[in-house]
C-alpha cells in the first residue's frame, strides 16, 4: 500500500475491530413480506454440508417488480392511493409548472445511468433475504427523499440498487441498517435482531479493512463508508446501545478517500454547469462535511473547496440532492470555520467583524418576499424547485441563528433571536408535513433554531404538532434524535431562566452530557 494514501497508519485506529464483537451465525428466518413496487432479482445461495464436507449447492432466484403498468386512458396509474411516487409522476405530466425542468443527468453517478430494462441481481444469503426485502421495501425510500422528488426513481435505480449489486461492503451496511430499522419500527427485541445488526456491522468493517489492505476499488470503499455514516440518519433511536464506530471516525476515512480520488480537484475544474457533472459521492460528502462540522465545532474538511466554489458562483449539487442551495450551505461552512476560530480563542473584535460580514453575505442570498410559496401544484403533486426554495429559506434562517449564537454574550431572549425563530416557524408552514413530508430532511435547522427557542415559543408548538403528524416516524432517525436533544435543552434552559439566570445550555453540551455522538442531518 502506498504511504501517501494515509491508510497504513490510520486504518488500524479507525477500524478498531476490538470495538466490535465477533459475528454470530443466525439461522434462516421467514421471508419478510414484500409490498414494494421495485424490480430486483435476489439470488439466494444454500449449501449442504455432511461432516463439514460440502455436498450440494443450490441457487434460487426471486424477483420483485419495480415497473409500473402503462397509465390508464385517463393518465393515472392503477396503483392504490398510497403509491405517491407514481401518482406524482403521472400528475406532473398533466400540468405545466412555472419552473425550470429538472436536469436528469445532473450528477456524475458512481455506477452511471442504468437502462430501465436492466435488471439487478443481488446475491444474498438465505438468512439475510428478509433484511434485503425490508431494506428495499421500507428503508430505501427514506434515504434520499429530495433526490427522489427531483428525479423519480433515481435514488433507487441509479444509486442504491447498483451498489447493492456490485459492492459487498455496501450490501452488508444496508443489511445492518435494515435490521436496525426493523428493530425500531416493528418493536422487535431479543438477541436475534441484535445479532443481525452487529453481524452485518462487523462484516462491513471486515470488508472495508480487506479492501483498504488491497488498496483498490477506492470509489466502492468511499461509497460504503458514506453509507455507514449517512444511512444511520434515517433509522435507529437515540438510546441505541449496540457497539458501533462513531460517524466522524468513518468520515475521517472518507475524507482520505475523497482526496485519494481527487474529487475536490474535479469540483474545481472549469465549471460549465451544462456539461460538468458533480461527482455524486463528493456532493454527499460535502453535505456530511459541512453540517457534520457544526456537530463538532470544527472546520469542514473541504472548507477551502467550498470557498472557491462560492467565489466562483458554481455549485456541487446540494440543492438537487438535499434541498438547500449551495451558496447557503457554503456560508454555513464559513460560519463553522468562524466558530472553530472562536473556540480556538479568536479575539472578540475580529470575531464580531467576521460575524457582520457573514451576515451581509447571507443577505445576498435572499430571493425576495415572493420566493417562498406552496410546494404543491394544483393537482397536489410536489413542485421540486419550489420545495428547494422553501427548504433553502429554512436553512438560511437557521444559518442566521447559528451565526448570531457566536456573538459574545449571546442571549436567546433578545428580540432579534425571537424574531428569527418565529420566522423559521412560519416558514415551516410551506414544508409538506407527515410521513410523506420533508421534516426529516430539516433535522439540522430544527435543531439550531429549536435549541434557542424560549418557553411558550410558537416554535415548540409547531414542532410538537409536526411530530404528531409524523407519527411513529418522529421517534427514529435524526428527527427522533433532535427531538430528544431539544427536550433536554428546553428542560435545562427553562429551569435556569426560572432561577433568574440568562446563561443557556448549548445543544452540543446537552448531547455531551448524555454521551451522545450523533450526526443530526
Amino acid at each position: 500500500m502506498s504511504p501517501e494514501s494515509g491508510y497504513t497508519s490510520a486504518a488500524p485506529d479507525y477500524f478498531n475491530m476490538s470495538a466490535m464483537p465477533p459475528p454470530h451465525f443466525i439461522p434462516s428466518r421467514g421471508d419478510y413480506p414484500m409490498f414494494s413496487p421495485y424490480e430486483v432479482d435476489i439470488r439466494t445461495e444454500r449449501q449442504t454440508f455432511v461432516n463439514d464436507i460440502p455436498m450440494r449447492r443450490d441457487s434460487t432466484m426471486s424477483t420483485f417488480s419495480t415497473y409500473q403498468p402503462p397509465p390508464m386512458h385517463h393518465g393515472l396509474p392503477s396503483f392504490p392511493a398510497d403509491s405517491w411516487v407514481q401518482q406524482e409522476y403521472f400528475e406532473s405530466s398533466e400540468e405545466t409548472f412555472a419552473e425550470e425542468p429538472v436536469d436528469f443527468n445532473f450528477f456524475d453517478l458512481p455506477h452511471g445511468l442504468r437502462s430501465p430494462s436492466c435488471e439487478a441481481v443481488i446475491n444474498v444469503d438465505d438468512c439475510d433475504r428478509y433484511l434485503l426485502n425490508h431494506f428495499i421495501d421500507q428503508v430505501l425510500r427514506l434515504i434520499f427523499p429530495i433526490l427522489e422528488v427531483n428525479q423519480h426513481g433515481a435514488a433507487r435505480s441509479d444509486v442504491i440498487v447498483p451498489a447493492l449489486e456490485s459492492n459487498k461492503c455496501y450490501l452488508h451496511c444496508c443489511l445492518s441498517i435494515s435490521a436496525l430499522h426493523l428493530k425500531t419500527t416493528e418493536g422487535i427485541t431479543g438477541d436475534t435482531i441484535d445479532n443481525d445488526i452487529v453481524r452485518h456491522r462487523y462484516a462491513t468493517i471486515s470488508e472495508l479493512c480487506e479492501a483498504l489492505g488491497r488498496d483498490t476499488n477506492h470509489m466502492q470503499i468511499l461509497e460504503a463508508t458514506l453509507g455507514m455514516i449517512f444511512f444511520q440518519c434515517s433509522v435507529g433511536r437515540p438510546d441505541d446501545a449496540l457497539p458501533d464506530i462513531a460517524w466522524h471516525q468513518h468520515f475521517e476515512a472518507a475524507s482520505n478517500l475523497v482526496n485519494r480520488l481527487e474529487l475536490p480537484r474535479r469540483l474545481l475544474e472549469p465549471n460549465d454547469t451544462d456539461t460538468v457533472q458533480p461527482p455524486f459521492n463528493m456532493t454527499l460528502t460535502s453535505w456530511i462535511d459541512i453540517l457534520g462540522a457544526t456537530m463538532l465545532g470544527r472546520t469542514p474538511a473541504f472548507a477551502d473547496t467550498y470557498r472557491e466554489k462560492h467565489l466562483a458562483g458554481s455549485v456541487v449539487g446540494l440543492a438537487e440532492l438535499m434541498g438547500c442551495e449551495d451558496r447557503v450551505m457554503f456560508l454555513i461552512s464559513e460560519i463553522a470555520c468562524l466558530e472553530a476560530l472562536k473556540l480556538d480563542g479568536m479575539d472578540e473584535v475580529r470575531l464580531c467583524s467576521h460575524i457582520s460580514l457573514l451576515g451581509e453575505q447571507i443577505s445576498l442570498t435572499e430571493s425576495g418576499p415572493d420566493a417562498v410559496a406552496t410546494a404543491y401544484s394544483t393537482t397536489g403533486a410536489i413542485r421540486p424547485k419550489q420545495l428547494s426554495k422553501n427548504m433553502t429559506n429554512i436553512f438560511r434562517l437557521a444559518a442566521r441563528v447559528y451565526l448570531c449564537s457566536l456573538v459574545p454574550d449571546f442571549d436567546r431572549h433578545q428580540s432579534s433571536i425571537i424574531q428569527l425563530v418565529a420566522s423559521l416557524t412560519h416558514a415551516m408552514g410551506y414544508i409538506p408535513a407527515g410521513p410523506e413530508g420533508f421534516d426529516r430532511s430539516l433535522a439540522w435547522p430544527l435543531l439550531v433554531a429549536g435549541s434557542v427557542s424560549t418557553k411558550g415559543s410558537s416554535f415548540r408548538t409547531m414542532f410538537a404538532e409536526r411530530s404528531t403528524l409524523l407519527g411513529a416516524a418522529a421517534e427514529f432517525g435524526s428527527f427522533g434524535r433532535v427531538r430528544e436533544v431539544l427536550k433536554d435543552v428546553w428542560h435545562a434552559n427553562d429551569d435556569t431562566y426560572l432561577r433568574g439566570e440568562r446563561q443557556s445550555v448549548h445543544w452540543r453540551d446537552a448531547m455531551r452530557q448524555k454521551g451522545w455522538d450523533f450526526l443530526l442531518i
